[in-house]
């Protein structure tokens, strides 16, 4: 090996650790980022700063951790070093007690974390899980829903946002389905903690909004804003709102696209890509082609032919609906994504690119406004 060889010495200072700092140094920003991430975990081996389960200073380095590995590392990988500390290091400690959870700030960097161990978590532990995820998804819902009162999307819909709250407009299912949870199996009565209405503005020809999500451990970030999203456009009478993710299996969450709490904790991270089998399926949930928009979240790295994704993509943009690729829906709108196939997708008539929420609604707005 050239000593010039930048890439394979770094790749040689990685697996050596930090003990080889001294002979070897990393001038990248990620790759120092990669190198603490690595420390932290398999420092343990030298015995260097090993941090006990349990302690409130290390639980939200923990957390932090998961977060950075999910982000510096390929998926593989970054499930490879999940699993080292899950099973060899024994990290579940910090996030299997209610008390260490209860702990921890609540924000978006937890809220991942949280939805990438929840099928590790059982009992009073998930309970406190889910009242994160709750208190995050509210965080995020005021937060976006502002942004897209303010968008040009949200000057469209004049429709009242507070329906009156009358028996008549008793959302009955579900408001039984969120208080399930308090049910009083003592005096067999149903405590009734939130209680939903229906409003009663009649949707007239609204538009059919398709969100089809991959839920990927790499779009977690956007299968989040995603979720929040399709709650936000629930709640708008000229949108009528599908919500559907994917693997390489389908899961219509349409039956949740009101209750993003429920549809995020409802999601598989991981596993394989189908996403021509999940437009597929969206395709047939369109009803009215030329007052539809098809919007695909994904990094488009297709795990089936690519020309099974082509020809439903083709399919339908050619019924007059819209396709818009999304290879990254959140705040910093940063994609990592197979230029190819969207390019591809482009030529065939598809809008793909990044975007922000508000300016997903700001361009939704425009084109119901052709």
């Amino acid at each position: 090996m050239a000593i010039s060889d930048g890439a394979a010495l770094n790749r040689w200072r990685l697996v050596l650790g930090k003990q080889a700092e001294g002979e070897l140094s990393l001038n990248d920003l990620r790759l120092s980022r990669m190198d603490d991430a690595l420390d932290f975990l398999y420092g343990r081996e030298a015995g260097a700063d090993v941090r006990k389960g349990g302690t409130g200073a290390s639980s939200p380095t923990v957390a932090h951790w998961l977060s950075e590995v999910r982000k510096l590392f390929p998926q593989e990988t970054a499930e490879v070093l999940q699993r080292h500390a899950l099973d060899r290091y024994q990290l579940t400690e910090l996030l299997a007690e209610r008390e260490v959870l209860e702990r921890l700030e609540p924000n978006q960097a937890l809220l991942e974390t949280v939805l990438s161990l929840k099928h590790m978590m059982k009992g009073s532990v998930l309970d406190t899980a889910r009242r994160i995820v709750d208190k995050v998804v509210r965080q995020l819902m005021e937060q976006m829903e502002q942004q897209v009162r303010s968008s040009s999307l949200g000057k469209l819909d004049r429709s009242s946002r507070s329906p009156v709250r009358s028996i008549r407009n008793l959302d009955f299912k579900r408001t039984i389905r969120e208080n399930l949870s308090h049910y009083d199996t003592v005096n067999s009565r149903l405590m009734l903690e939130k209680v939903h209405f229906n409003g009663r503005i009649k949707r007239y020809n609204p538009w059919q909004v398709i969100l089809c999500v991959d839920e990927s451990g790499s779009m977690l970030s956007s299968v989040i804003h995603s979720a929040v999203m399709a709650g936000i456009f629930a709640k708008m009478p000229m949108l009528d709102t599908k919500l559907v993710i994917f693997d390489t299996s389908v899961v219509d969450l349409s039956g949740f696209v009101d209750d993003p709490v429920q549809a995020l904790m409802s999601i598989q991270l991981g596993g394989g890509t189908d996403i021509a089998g999940a437009l597929r399926y969206c395709e047939s949930l369109i009803t009215k082609p030329h007052r539809t928009m098809v919007v695909l979240v994904s990094d488009l790295c297709e795990g089936g032919p690519r020309q099974n994704l082509y020809g439903v993509s083709r399919d339908i943009v050619e019924s007059g609906a819209k396709l818009i690729a999304l290879t990254a829906l959140d705040e910093n709108a940063a994609p990592a994504y197979d230029r190819t196939v969207g390019q591809a997708l482009a030529d065939l008539g598809a809008w793909v690119g990044a975007m922000t929420p508000a300016k997903l609604a700001d361009f939704m707005a425009q084109v119901m406004r052709q």
